[in-house]
């Protein structure tokens, strides 16, 4: 079974520019991490954007929804930022309910070299395979059904609503 592994940006991809001091998109490090993960899954890997997630527009989330409705495969993980996940998850939950789509994130850049992307990641494809239909957040080793998830500014953790 093939999974589809969407990359929009976020944390999890953005590098440092040591001469600005500020975080941007160079290339997603999505596959380097497949490869130190040591993945063995088959997997397809298609960028939609690199954006960071206070900046998505409802045409970006539009946009991320059409990939998962007309992708072949039915699971799909998307890396997404952190800041608006749960906003993606929902328009992307009101409408599919034929496939498995777990987004996941990061707090911390994985340039960083202490990111809990990897992690992520790897707990995204694992939930992917082993939840049924629907949408959901993996972070931090847990997932999140899509209606019941909000991120906690706060404590920088993901958590249910009730």
């Amino acid at each position: 079974m093939t999974i589809r592994l969407l990359i929009t940006g976020g944390t999890f991809d953005k590098v440092y520019d040591e001469l600005h001091g500020r975080l941007y998109f160079r290339d997603s490090h999505v596959n380097e991490m497949l490869r130190l993960g040591r993945c063995r899954l088959d997997v397809v890997v298609r960028t939609v954007m690199m954006v960071d997630s206070l900046d998505m527009t409802e045409a970006d989330r539009e946009l991320i929804l059409q990939h998962c409705v007309r992708a072949p495969e039915t699971q799909i993980v998307i890396t997404h930022g952190t800041d608006t996940m749960s906003e993606t998850a929902a328009v992307l939950g009101a409408a599919i309910k034929d496939k498995t789509v777990v987004l996941t994130g990061a707090m911390i850049p994985y340039a960083f070299g202490s990111s809990d992307g990897l992690f992520n990641l790897g707990s995204a494809l694992s939930f992917v395979q082993a939840l049924p239909h629907g949408v959901y957040i993996a972070m931090n080793g847990r997932f999140f059904d899509w209606e019941n998830v909000r991120k906690n500014r706060d404590l920088g953790v993901f958590e249910r609503l009730r």
